[in-house]
């Protein structure tokens, strides 16, 4: 939810340690994630074709947003990236198996 009253709710009065950092991104992450979530309701909700079609072009914004924060996170802890193809390997290997398998 914004903090609309106070301008300076976002300032930070020190510079952060990697891992505030990387705590930080993935706050602004899952920020994106819930705007995606809530445009997508809005969509959904919405009968006007105008209102659908911004609102579309908005969220896609968000989704382009949510690789950048993610690509920040690989690029300042590469065990981060290892674990999310780690991920996507397990989903794709359980889809070759028409996920009949357990997953390990």
């Amino acid at each position: 939810m914004a903090q609309l009253g106070d301008p300076f709710v976002g300032n930070i009065p020190k510079q952060l340690s990697n891992d505030e950092l990387m705590q930080a991104l993935r706050v602004d992450l899952a920020g994106e994630l819930e705007a995606i979530i809530g445009y997508e309701a809005h969509i959904a909700a919405s009968p006007d074709p105008r209102v659908k079609k911004v609102l579309s072009h908005i969220a896609d914004e968000e989704r382009r947003h949510v690789g950048e924060l993610q690509q920040l996170l690989y690029m300042l802890n590469q065990n981060e990236q290892q674990k999310v193809e780690q991920g996507h390997q397990a989903v794709q290997q359980q889809q070759q198996q028409n996920f009949s398998q357990p997953m390990q």
